[in-house]
């Protein structure tokens, strides 16, 4: 969540608000399913952010990332995510479940996982008084710069 603050922090100046039609050119793009993954409730990590972002401007929007199941689909819905992407076999389950959209009353199964608690920060703050190490970014970015150097040496 703290990397997420201080997204928000970090792009708040008018000149990072130019580029889109209502000054929305900022996302941020959580891995759900890598959290899920470590045994923590990611579904719990995009709720927290935005309850977070809630009071804003808005200029940030949260792309629900690394959906896996129709579940992940629906609880992002449930929560208001902005964007969600999703694998084509989850799209095609909502669609075969009638395209129902649900209310934020909407049960996350969330079986052994752990909720991930809420951090009350301080948007206000400079950018750089967040610790916004965490070690999947870093595996994460590791993986996609080798995924890069691969494509470019092929």
């Amino acid at each position: 969540q703290k990397q997420a603050a201080a997204v928000y922090a970090a792009t708040k100046l008018p000149e990072y608000k130019t580029t889109l039609p209502g000054n929305k050119n900022v996302f941020l793009s959580p891995f759900v399913g890598r959290l899920d993954d470590r045994g923590e409730n990611g579904m719990s990590f995009i709720k927290n952010v935005l309850a977070m972002y809630e009071t804003s401007d808005h200029h940030v929007e949260v792309l629900t990332a690394s959906v896996r199941t129709l579940d992940h689909f629906m609880a992002a819905l449930a929560v208001g995510s902005d964007i969600i992407t999703a694998p084509f076999n989850v799209l095609k389950a909502w669609a075969e479940s009638g395209v129902k959209i649900p209310d934020k009353n909407f049960m996350y199964k969330t079986e052994n996982l752990k909720d991930i608690p809420y951090q009350n920060l301080d948007l206000n703050k400079d950018w750089t008084s967040f610790d916004i190490y965490h070690d999947l970014t870093d595996s994460g970015l590791d993986r996609f710069a080798t995924d890069a150097n691969n494509l470019l040496s092929s």
